[in-house]
């Protein structure tokens, strides 16, 4: 019998220099860096002067907002140069020392500048309302206004310092977690259908779970699951330390509830949450029914969580090297007009991207970027499955959706809330799927893309809204003084489950454990924005790609929005309007159809 060699990662130091980003953008090395952190550590004992004087004059407060402000655009420099550098190899030990000591000093930072929105709460309101009225405070308005917003949430100096000194420690079960998944668990070797011997890990797991041998799919998934099965007690304990760290905050300023604060930072009504769940739970049927048309055509007896990822239609699975899939996204990009589409081609040629798996590299994808920036993206591509072409037209989405709204807006209204970034992100992937069907050469190679957005949408707005329903449904399990054991976590996420996936689908034991290797749930309620904004992308895509008048414009403004409106508002004035059913229902209404189409063709 044949050995089959095993193939493994390669070592950060082994990637050509070409595959990886270029941080010179940022800085030019560690040492640059580790020079520049000095600095702006030496800078802190600078808000000391500014300290109990913000009421005197609107010209004293417009002068602690300058420093701050530029205090914070550095910050933002330093923290995502350490963090890239953390992500190309998370057990490297330089690169996690620099994380580390860049957030000993940010929280030093957050303490000396904690006096900030306090004191300006602490100004007479008809005072400060006087003040923002006139032209030297104008372009601190909107800031203003919001932080007035929150007097109800805000507490006193010496408070507010006090929670300002638990940023070094607040982040550390997410922090746990993810050394824990992407440094130390090691899953085994697998041998593909193609009797090809991988390291299983975090970064390759869905793509073998697109193997066409179904043993291959089963035997991947129950590896995976069994080192989670086998940390599971301290998984559970990272994830509901996690959610206790939530509910705290939420107390500790004197929200009704932890998703309620998380939704007050964008000004999203709790109505907006709770009509995402409900309407996807009355579409549930058409899921269901995907379910076993999905069983149907794959042959199965039963239908397994693992069977989900695997194409209904092969064919379709075709190499894209890095140069033919950016080739691909530029051409289905076409009608946001040459402007955007030459910018991210010479940023995606370029290097904005980290592209391939390396041993020790973030699993996933993620787009980063500051004001004074490229943006970034980390991916781990992969030629043979075509996802990743779409993961990688997302992921520019988020990129140009930075450096659009850098360019316009100045900087205290150039970031966007995530609300509104997955809007950018999810756009560009209905634009590529829109190609894709009109390049369709055969009935089969239509139904592959049919299934490919079923699957997505079913992926983005369907599983994204059962994650969120369990972010409402364990948090307040807490809140009502439940707590969050592992046995609880089963007993939740088991009944949604059964609701999500319907009475015919094989529901494996392991599954039970899934939100214990979900990172979204260490930085919680923000998994339904995907699920809204996917919503809103498919009206929105539909709009500039017909070329309905003003469809473009309005879009394009959008992206060069910022924060400079609530996010709700931003999207109206794109042209379309989350407050209403509508959206969700939309396009919950089109997947009901797809699978109506995709069912007559298979």
């Amino acid at each position: 019998m044949t050995e089959i060699a095993v193939k493994t990662l390669p070592a950060r130091k082994g990637v050509r220099a070409g595959d990886t980003w270029d941080l010179a953008s940022l800085f030019d090395s560690d040492r640059q860096w580790e020079e520049a952190l000095q600095v702006w550590e030496d800078r802190i004992p600078q808000f000391a002067p500014y300290v109990g004087t913000l009421g005197q004059s609107p010209e004293r407060l417009v002068e602690c907002l300058v420093h701050d402000l530029a205090f914070d655009r550095e910050g933002d420099r330093l923290g995502t140069y350490a963090h890239l550098r953390g992500s190309e190899d998370t057990a490297a030990a330089d690169a996690q020392r620099m994380m580390g000591r860049f957030q000993h000093v940010a929280t030093r930072a957050g303490e000396a500048a904690s006096f900030i929105r306090p004191e300006i709460l602490a100004i007479d309101p008809l005072t400060l309302g006087g003040w923002m009225a006139l032209p030297v405070l104008a372009p601190y308005r909107l800031m203003l206004e919001r932080l007035v917003r929150t007097r109800p949430h805000v507490l006193s100096e010496p408070e507010e310092k006090l929670l300002a000194m638990q940023g070094t420690f607040a982040g550390t079960a997410g922090k746990v977690f993810r050394q824990l998944t992407d440094a130390d668990l090691k899953f085994g070797d697998v041998t593909t259908g193609k009797q090809e011997r991988i390291e299983l890990s975090n970064a390759n797991f869905t793509t073998l779970l697109h193997d066409t041998v179904p043993a291959v799919r089963k035997l991947a998934f129950h590896q995976f699951y069994a080192q989670y099965e086998a940390h599971a007690n301290t998984l559970a304990a990272t994830l509901s330390g996690s959610n206790e760290r939530d509910i705290y905050a939420a107390r500790v300023r004197g929200y009704p509830s932890a998703v309620e604060a998380a939704l007050f930072q964008d000004n999203v009504p709790l109505t907006v949450y709770d009509q995402l769940i409900a309407a996807v739970r009355s579409h549930l049927p058409a899921v269901h029914r995907y379910y076993g048309l999905r069983r149907r055509v794959l042959g199965l007896s039963e239908i397994h969580h693992y069977d989900c990822y695997v194409p209904l239609v092969p064919e379709l699975e075709r190499r894209h090297t890095w140069d033919e899939a950016v080739d691909v996204i530029v051409t289905a990009l076409q009608p946001l007009g040459s402007e955007y589409c030459t910018r991210m081609e010479r940023g995606l040629r370029g290097r904005w991207c980290d592209r391939y798996p390396n041993a020790g590299k973030q699993s996933g994808a993620f787009s980063s970027g500051t004001y004074d920036s490229d943006p970034y993206i980390l991916m781990n591509f992969q030629d043979d499955v075509i996802e990743h072409v779409f993961t990688l037209a997302h992921e520019a989405g988020h990129s140009m959706h930075t450096r659009y709204s850098a360019d316009a807006q100045p900087y205290q209204y150039s970031s966007y809330t995530i609300f509104v970034a997955e809007v950018a992100s999810t756009f560009n992937e209905q634009l590529l799927t829109r190609l894709l069907l009109e390049r369709a050469a055969s009935k089969q190679e239509r139904a592959a893309i049919l299934a490919r957005e079923i699957d997505s949408i079913r992926a983005t707005i369907v599983r994204q809204t059962m994650f969120a329903e369990f972010e409402r449904r364990s948090h307040a399990s807490a809140e009502q003084g439940e707590p969050l054991t592992l046995e609880r976590i089963r007993f939740i996420y088991r009944e949604l489950l059964d609701a999500y996936f319907g009475p015919d689908f094989a529901i494996d034991k392991e599954l039970e454990i899934e939100s214990l290797r979900i990172p979204h749930f260490y930085s919680a309620f923000y998994v339904y924005k995907y699920a809204t904004g996917l919503s809103a992308a498919i009206t929105l895509a539909k709009r500039v790609a017909e070329n309905e008048p003003g469809a473009l414009a309005a879009y394009l403004g959008f992206l060069k929005g910022g924060s400079s409106k609530w996010p709700l508002d931003l999207l109206r004035d794109a042209g379309v309007d989350l407050e209403s059913p509508e959206p969700v229902a939309t396009a919950l209404a089109r997947f009901s159809q797809l699978v109506d189409e995709l069912d007559g063709i298979l």
